[in-house]
């Protein structure tokens, strides 16, 4: 009896695919074999964007996960991680979010991982051929001795503004990021804000536009951005010196608002992986995966410079990535989740 008991439960599963779901479960994955989805948001830029749809696709192939993808900007996103509205945030700048690092504090959240080795920079940047020029393209040098952010001032006519001649542009982050709020102070310590206006994009796609846009047309323009990046690994550019990062000066600079900040460059920030604590320890065997997976910054700038190249969707090239770098799988999950990935591919 026991024994047909048993061939039944068999046969059971393996006609409503329970079979499967079960032999993921072993791998400790509760959240998934509850049958609710891990909600995912997409961070906005590209290889945020990239990073998601690869961790997606592990979740989902290697541990019989379900995933959403949530859509929005990154203070609405964040804030649905923190009220857990979503569960996972990939790729989020450790230390530069007010609410999330609160909502770390008391226990609503934790950061893991290193998802980019050696971990992001940001800065102010001006195309090469601005400092160096191009003779391929018969373009010559426009500030052949801009080297520091303090000497930007001296060439507001080379970066002018072309809705008010009488100063220069500087294109920020897009409003409501951070860095954006961290620029408004760098123009203060820098003296900017005297003969720069402070022009600040609606969205990403807004600000890719504006440097893709002046990099084309062989145009001077100084433009705050990050690595990695598809942009920064398409058009050359120079991030313009600042004073050693210091901690008196950055909190100037960071989430401050003083009259009176003192110059610091950013501090190289760990990208790393936001999930909601409720999440975090009902799934310990998926959060292992998130804390082990880490990319090089040249793969991730590579790849996503190809990707907004062929204009691909990250989801197609977080595949094919997947599928040339079987290694890496190998290094971030068990033998047999790595297997399932890679024969799903």
């Amino acid at each position: 009896m026991k024994k047909l008991n048993a061939f039944l439960t068999i046969m059971v599963a393996a006609g409503s695919g329970l079979l499967a779901v079960s032999a993921f479960a072993q791998e400790g994955a509760p959240w998934c074999d509850s049958g609710k989805p891990i909600r995912f948001a997409e961070p906005g830029w590209d290889s945020g964007k990239f990073e998601t749809e690869v961790l997606r696709v592990i979740v989902e192939r290697g541990y019989g996960c379900k995933t959403d993808l949530i859509v929005g900007a990154p203070p609405i996103t964040l804030s649905a991680l923190v009220n857990g509205k979503l569960e996972v945030w990939v790729e989020y700048w450790e230390g530069r979010t007010e609410m999330t690092e609160v909502a770390a504090k008391q226990g609503k959240i934790k950061v893991v991982g290193e998802l980019v080795k050696g971990g992001g920079i940001e800065g102010m940047y001006v195309p090469e051929y601005v400092i160096k020029g191009d003779s391929a393209r018969g373009i010559a040098p426009m500030a052949p001795e801009l080297k520091e952010l303090a000497d930007v001032p001296r060439y507001k006519d080379v970066f002018k503004d072309s809705e008010d001649p009488s100063k220069g542009r500087f294109v920020n982050c897009v409003t409501g990021w951070a860095c954006e709020k961290d620029n408004t102070q760098r123009m203060k310590a820098y003296h900017l804000n005297e003969t720069f206006n402070n022009f600040q994009p609606g969205t990403g796609a807004s600000l890719d536009a504006a440097v893709a846009s002046a990099n084309q047309q062989g145009k001077a323009i100084l433009f705050s951005y990050f690595e990695p990046s598809s942009l920064l690994g398409k058009y050359r550019s120079i991030r313009l010196q600042e004073p050693a990062w210091t901690a008196e000066c950055w909190k100037t600079i960071n989430q401050s608002t003083t009259n009176t900040p003192c110059g610091s460059a950013s501090p190289s920030t760990n990208l790393a992986v936001a999930v909601t604590t409720a999440y975090a320890d009902s799934d310990p065997t998926i959060l292992a995966f998130f804390k082990r997976v880490q990319f090089s910054m040249q793969s991730v700038n590579t790849t996503i410079a190809e990707m907004a190249e062929k204009k691909q969707p990250a989801r197609q090239v977080a595949l094919e990535f997947l599928k040339n770098n079987p290694q890496l799988i190998k290094e971030w999950v068990p033998a047999d989740v790595a297997a399932r990935v890679q024969s799903s591919l």
